[in-house]
């Protein structure tokens, strides 16, 4: 891929560890990444990962750069109503964006087209510029609205993909489902990824 850029939004649903690992495999494959973190996504990500952010955007990224010892020239975090962020316009904004995890919330605001804030002005212009939009949605059950807006999303061209991770890997930690997820993230996306081997090929080799 020519244009290694995307955008990486997390969001208040439970899940934070999938977003987390999701950014070190994006920033380790050289990807620039532009980071889009709600207000809930923090208390999410303190919550299951012990992993405190600060609200401002800059304080943030030195916090995750820290935490991911990776390159800062790649991670860019945007703050929420940062209208002047390239992810804002279909003129300059990433072609691939990925909502990991994604709540009902900003399902269904994204369904409806909101744009109430940076992530979901992120999504409608990945939406409106015919771009790769993938939503890993976690919530259960799901009650018939989120059906409908996933429905609604899918007709769009919209890749949905609920945190539901398989077990025929054999994992043996929670590290194992993390990344069970998102190498499935990372193929959809086109991206190499060695994180899980596939399926049928360990199989075959025993």
């Amino acid at each position: 891929m020519a244009d290694k850029r995307i955008t990486l939004a997390w969001t208040g649903a439970s899940g934070a560890p999938y977003g987390l690992r999701l950014l070190e495999c994006l920033l380790a494959q050289d990807y620039q990444v532009f980071l889009l973190i709600s207000s809930a996504a923090r208390v999410v990500l303190a919550t299951e990962h012990g992993l405190k952010l600060p609200a401002g955007p800059d304080a943030a990224k030195k916090v995750l750069v820290e935490h991911l010892q990776c390159h800062t020239d790649k991670l860019v975090v945007c703050g929420k109503e940062d209208w002047f962020s390239p992810v804002a316009s279909g003129s300059a904004a990433p072609k691939q964006m990925v909502v990991c995890p994604c709540s009902a919330g900003s399902l269904s605001s994204i369904a409806h087209g909101l744009s109430d804030n940076l992530i979901e002005r992120a999504a409608d212009v990945v939406l409106k510029e015919r771009g790769q939009l993938l939503l890993v949605v976690r919530e259960t059950p799901f009650s018939t609205l989120h059906l409908e807006n996933m429905h609604k999303l899918s007709q769009m061209g919209v890749t949905i993909m609920p945190a539901a991770p398989g077990f025929y890997h054999q994992p043996q930690s929670i590290d194992d489902l993390v990344d069970f997820m998102v190498a499935r993230i990372l193929d959809h996306l086109g991206a190499e990824q060695t994180l899980v081997p596939r399926w049928g090929y360990d199989q075959r080799q025993r």
